[in-house]
């Protein structure tokens, strides 16, 4: 599927889904993006690498950095990236120690991998009430650009008023 042919799908299913649950609209010209990147260490453990039910995953060292409206974070070591993002350090790598200390019983232990995750936000202050909500990364870096332009903003919320869907430069 073509990344147009996905915006599209993905555009019609918010404004569909906005039009049957009546989704939210606020304006404010007091924001905040936020995208707090995370780099966390995961082994997998298993007693049969060929069936997936007898694996468990568990999680070793993780650093984070929070990002702000586009800025270099302090403490950040790497970035921007393409996405447009900063990443703190790495965590150390679980020793030989660490791995075989969480192994149970007759279990593998697999090779660690490095998971990179990001949580995006919007912070939005609108008639006296500040609110922190779920983002995702088009939202993120529309409220950058719009921030940076010293834009205020046209907020769409989701459905329960529980994420921030879209939002408009004004």
């Amino acid at each position: 599927m073509s990344s147009i042919h996905r915006f599209l799908v993905g555009a019609a299913g918010v404004t569909l889904g906005c039009i049957v649950s009546s989704c939210t609209t606020v304006a404010t010209t007091q924001y905040e993006a936020t995208a707090l990147t995370t780099y966390t260490w995961r082994v997998e453990y298993t007693t049969d690498p060929s069936d997936r039910r007898r694996t468990r995953t568990e999680e070793f060292a993780s650093t984070s950095l929070l990002n702000q409206n586009g800025e270099q974070a302090d403490g950040a070591v790497t970035g921007p990236d393409d996405q447009g993002l900063w990443w703190p350090e790495l965590p150390p790598r679980p020793t030989a120690e660490e791995l075989e200390g969480r192994k149970r019983s007759l279990e593998q232990i697999g090779t660690p991998e490095l998971l990179k995750t990001v949580e995006y936000s919007l912070t939005y202050t609108t008639d006296g009430q500040t609110r922190t909500l779920p983002t995702d990364h088009s939202v993120y870096r529309k409220a950058v650009r719009a921030r940076q332009d010293g834009h205020s903003l046209e907020v769409l919320l989701g459905v329960g008023d529980a994420t921030v869907e879209d939002v408009n430069p004004q």
